[in-house]
């Protein structure tokens, strides 16, 4: 398989089996998505034991992301067989936990009047039922009905995030984040990211046993999306709540200029929401939703994600199937060497402040990005305690086959969400020389080089008290 974007999926009961899990990584599967918003923690741990059992089986390293719920609304629960919300009807909005209909709905948020105001928009569910709200007064809110749709059970009701009074994470976050860290998830990602202290609250509670996702899905985690980026690990493009939060034209021009932000400083970037969704219930997407997934990838994505296509769909190895050949298809048009090219021109132009080891790993990076080119290196072979080599080479898209060699099991597998790169587990060395040796002993024995073949080792050379500072180590070293 030469498809260098990877693929997140869902699990859930339609996937949720070792047999299943085996069957989507030999598909192509990369990380392993637990949507924590649904089920109970247990079920949660038995299916990451699950995902550990069927990638040992597998062979290949396989990250999970545990997805942590955020603040949720919903509504009071619908009467069974739901209600219809007509275009241009108006409905009473009331906060509480009673029974909703038509006329009225009651909404589990208690500050609900204190934060609404006339010309709001409020959104059910997904987005497919919206109103606007005309009025607010002492006992309720009155809304027009803009986009109609049945209202079934307890629907998740979305308000302007710049009104809402809730933060992230929640309580119930904080708990989750220290059961899903202790049990050894490689990510965790936050929901409802309004700015960078969001994200690094839960830092407090996770510290480094799990690297931090941040959800951008709000106008408020855009505004502040440099600052969020900064103390984050990965980003992920939420583009369901995104649309919902913005207005849904400007979605695929957000989706751009996050992912052109993202790759620019090494973060991996997971583009989300409705990639494959006909494949829920249908054996093959429709033609937009192969573009979507294309059009991902020419923006530089480090990974697409499924959803409810894999947790409850009706074939989850054939919706990765798909997936993995859509975007196999898009890289080989891709023009990652102009990519490659602009990235080093902003490299330079920038007067951002990094640290002096994240310069290093810069200007180490770009020079390699380079001298790849220009040795026709047959593959990057990037030796890694952190994973920050093999993100600092991945940023500028390189031709060449990259290869993540690192002593941690835990980075090994955590690196399967980097664009690219290959992750392998190897031996803790004792110098540079040995590690430059054994890097390209490995890349042979994997039929990444033979005999005659230029390869770039880069690499961080460890310092006396065994940590690593900076990428500083670049080699070319020809295979005798």
């Amino acid at each position: 398989m030469t498809r260098r974007t990877k693929i997140v999926a869902t699990v859930g009961p339609a996937s949720e089996s070792v047999p299943m899990l085996r069957k989507l990584i030999d598909a192509g599967l990369d990380v392993v998505r637990l949507n924590l918003s649904h089920g109970e923690l247990d079920e949660h741990l038995a299916k990451l034991a699950n995902v550990r059992t069927a990638a040992s089986e597998s062979g290949r390293p396989v990250a999970v992301l545990a997805d942590l719920p955020g603040p949720k609304i919903r509504s009071g629960r619908f009467p069974e067989g739901g209600s219809m919300l007509e275009v241009g009807a108006t409905i009473h909005l009331r906060p509480g936990d009673e029974p909703s209909d038509a006329d009225l709905m009651y909404v589990q948020y208690p500050t609900l009047l204190d934060d609404l105001q006339a010309g709001a928009r409020v959104v059910l569910g997904d987005g497919a039922i919206q109103m606007t709200v005309l009025d607010v007064d002492a006992d309720q809110a009155t809304a027009r009905i803009d986009t109609g749709g049945r209202a079934n059970g307890q629907p998740g009701v979305n308000l302007q995030s710049d009104m809402l009074r809730l933060t992230t994470p929640t309580e119930e976050d904080l708990v989750l984040a220290e059961a899903m860290a202790a049990a050894g998830v490689e990510f965790m990602a936050v929901s409802f990211v309004r700015e960078a202290i969001d994200v690094e609250r839960v830092r407090e509670v996770v510290g480094d046993r799990a690297q931090l996702v941040a959800k951008i899905e709000t106008q408020a985690s855009l505004d502040n999306l440099e600052e969020i980026i900064a103390v984050s690990d990965a980003v992920m493009v939420a583009r369901g709540d995104l649309g919902i939060d913005c207005p849904i034209e400007d979605v695929p021009h957000l989706q751009k200029r996050i992912i052109r932000q993202c790759v620019a400083v090494g973060t991996p970037v997971i583009t989300a929401t409705q990639m494959l969704e006909s494949m829920i219930s249908a054996s093959s997407p429709t033609r937009a939703e192969v573009s979507d997934v294309a059009n991902a990838v020419f923006d530089g994505t480090d990974a697409v994600m499924l959803s409810g296509e894999t947790a409850i769909g009706r074939d989850p190895v054939g919706v990765v199937q798909t997936m993995s050949a859509i975007a196999e298809r898009a890289e080989s048009e891709a023009s990652y060497r102009q990519w490659a090219n602009r990235l080093g021109r902003m490299q330079r132009d920038t007067d951002r402040t990094y640290s002096t080891q994240t310069k290093i790993t810069m200007a180490l990076s770009h020079a390699a990005s380079q001298a790849a080119i220009d040795a026709d290196v047959s593959a990057i072979l990037c030796c890694t305690r952190t994973g920050r080599t093999a993100r600092a080479i991945s940023r500028f898209r390189p031709e060449a086959r990259m290869i993540g060699l690192s002593p941690d099991p835990r980075m090994v597998r955590a690196m399967a969400l980097t664009w690219g790169v290959e992750p392998i587990e190897v031996e803790t060395y004792k110098s540079t020389d040995e590690m430059v040796w054994f890097a390209v002993k490995t890349a042979v024995e994997m039929g990444a080089a033979k005999p005659g073949d230029t390869v770039l080792v880069l690499a961080g050379a460890p310092d006396v008290d065994r940590t690593i500072t900076a990428t500083d180590v670049l080699r070319l070293v020809r295979v005798d």
